[in-house]
């Protein structure tokens, strides 16, 4: 028997590939985007404690009440937003889960729903598994700008929805309060759907972070997608969540019950914790991958890359045309065996992969010692290629 038709139209995830390439030559990995240092200690502490508390059977299958109102509280005080932590938050295994309910719990098939590109590579399968069809718009380089016209031709009579990611991922883009707004009222003008990924929200260099649900007429017609995961180091908790209006959230909730049931009981408890920090936590975070980003930027513009520097999130996408004549697949794969870093293949955040064959992908969430390893074995690149 044959597997699902829709799943020949994606392949695996290219990042992850690249971590098992990573690990089996023993290369700095910089492709997938998890830290190399410490979570916070209070969270780590309050886990054990919940875990020997006892605190190990199914929680509420969409979240725990302290969770959900911690989440509520946190955007009361940093975007003076209302959230009835009851009726409007969903908390799931991870921001890509909450994507995918979304996705499965507002879009039928046959719906549009636009994703602006260079893209997270689960954005387009996850339309693809709701039965819709993925519409790309590009942002235009050098600087990842996004192009008015462009984005009002891609809404139709069939757009249900459109994806915004900001800081976004990968190019480190942070959208303007402009950009915002054109988007809001072209999703007003055609009553389409805004649903976003916040992940990075709080690991700026650069702008303000503008949450959509906060723009006039916009609170009903926004999901707003965010998570634990890079906030607080702690990607393989799997903690993310959903802010939707109530009859949505009823829809996602229904999803999210039967693709996961819920999020593991004993880390909801440790992640209440970090959601009340305080703002020098977030402040501190912001700044540390700030320096992060300082030494990464100067070994790739040693090393003969070109970039535009992030202005958010913790990613540089980066062009190796005038290092290589090799597309991006191969170059990544020689980098990872030969040079010793492991990156992304540009393609793999494309459609049209011919788009993406001159980039590749640096992640620099890591330990500064682990930064200054890879700047040592980039700074041969020259003499390889």
């Amino acid at each position: 028997m044959l597997a699902a038709k829709r799943c020949s139209t994606f392949t695996e995830s290219v990042i992850r590939e690249m971590t098992r390439i990573a690990n089996q030559h023993e290369a700095v990995n910089l492709a997938q985007g998890f830290p190399d240092f410490p979570m916070p200690e209070p969270m780590k502490e309050a886990a054990c404690t919940a875990i020997h508390a006892d605190i190990n059977q199914y929680a509420v299958t969409w979240g725990s009440s302290s969770l959900r109102i911690a989440i509520a509280e946190k955007y009361r005080k940093w975007y003076g937003m209302d959230v009835d932590h009851d009726r409007e938050v969903t908390v799931t295994c991870g921001a890509t889960e909450a994507m995918a309910a979304v996705f499965l719990a507002l879009i039928d098939p046959g719906d549009e729903v636009i994703v602006f590109e260079p893209f997270y590579e689960n954005y387009g399968p996850d339309a693809i598994l709701a039965g819709a069809t993925p519409v790309f718009v590009p942002f235009e380089r050098p600087n990842w700008t996004l192009d008015e016209d462009r984005l009002r031709k891609a809404f139709t009579k069939r757009t249900k929805a459109i994806i915004v990611n900001t800081p976004h991922n990968p190019t480190g883009r942070v959208l303007t309060r402009a950009e915002m707004t054109l988007i809001a009222d072209l999703c007003k003008q055609h009553d389409v759907w805004v649903i976003t990924d916040e992940i990075y929200e709080h690991i700026r260099y650069a702008g303000e972070h503008h949450v959509m649900a906060t723009w006039p007429g916009m609170r009903e017609r926004t999901i707003t997608i965010s998570g634990l995961s890079k906030t607080f180091s702690c990607t393989g908790w799997r903690l993310g969540y959903a802010v939707a209006p109530p009859e949505q959230t009823n829809a996602i909730r229904k999803v999210h019950d039967f693709l996961t049931v819920g999020a593991p009981a004993p880390l909801q408890a440790a992640a209440s914790v970090g959601m009340h920090f305080d703002a020098d936590y977030f402040n501190h975070l912001a700044l540390d991958y700030r320096a992060r980003r300082e030494v990464m930027c100067a070994s790739l513009t040693e090393a003969g890359f070109e970039f535009s520097v992030p202005e958010g999130a913790y990613y540089i996408l980066a062009d190796f045309s005038k290092l290589s004549d090799k597309d991006d697949v191969t170059f990544a794969k020689w980098m990872a065996e030969e040079v010793g870093v492991a990156t992304v293949p540009g393609s793999s955040f494309y459609h049209d992969r011919a788009l993406g064959s001159k980039l590749v992908r640096f992640a620099f969430c890591k330990k500064f010692e682990t930064l200054r390893r890879a700047g040592d074995r980039l700074a041969q690149l020259r003499e390889m290629v």
